[in-house]
């Protein structure tokens, strides 16, 4: 008989003060509900379908993502995930990465239900053209925070990482791969040098 001794997790827990080295932007997608009456009106929701006059204004505090009790967020997963990408730069195994760190949340999105960090800065309205999926150019509002800055808790297995990996780890999402729209690991593109950070 072979006995297998399994040794309890080693869970620490660090804290980044980070501050934005370059402007944060979001485009939470906010038009779900109308997508969803429209689906369910079928070709009938053509022939209903009246034009409003766009609220730019409107359209970039639906981009943003708000917690249950009313304060601005950053999607927790978002530091998780760029942790991970960043570990490709080093060498360390992505699938190991993703049972290692482990972001805490400090609220929840009042729409989704999404893990939030709570940051604080001023945003401002910002828009872009940009292309629909049929190609046909659309103005887009999002919102924009100059200056931001937030606290970040990261959970990480000590037996995989030390502070220090952790803490490297973190500098190369804030240098590297960035947060938000418009990040340098972008999935969609080579990015414009939104949403990176320092840490301080």
């Amino acid at each position: 008989m072979t006995t297998v001794t399994i040794k309890p997790a080693n869970i620490q827990t660090a804290v980044f003060n980070i501050k934005g080295t370059a402007p944060l932007v979001q485009a939470r997608f906010s038009k779900k509900g109308e997508l969803m009456m429209k689906m369910a009106e079928g070709n009938t929701a053509r022939s209903k379908r009246e034009r409003k006059a766009r609220d730019y204004e409107q359209e970039m505090r639906d981009a943003m993502h708000i917690s249950t009790e009313g304060w601005q967020g950053l999607p927790a997963p978002a530091f998780r995930s760029g942790m991970i990408s960043a570990c490709r730069l080093v060498g360390f195994k992505m699938t190991l990465a993703k049972l290692s760190v482990f972001v805490e949340h400090d609220g929840i999105d009042s729409m989704d239900g999404q893990p939030l960090i709570k940051f604080e800065g001023e945003p401002e309205l910002n828009t872009m053209h940009t292309r629909n999926a049929t190609g046909v150019v659309d103005v887009r509002a999002r919102p924009m925070w100059k200056e931001w800055s937030a606290s970040v808790r990261i959970r990480y297995d000590a037996d995989q990482f030390t502070v220090t990996d952790v803490t490297n780890l973190m500098q190369r999402v804030g240098m590297q791969v960035g947060i938000g729209e418009g990040r340098p690991d972008s999935k969609s593109s080579a990015g414009l040098g939104w949403g990176t950070f320092a840490i301080v």
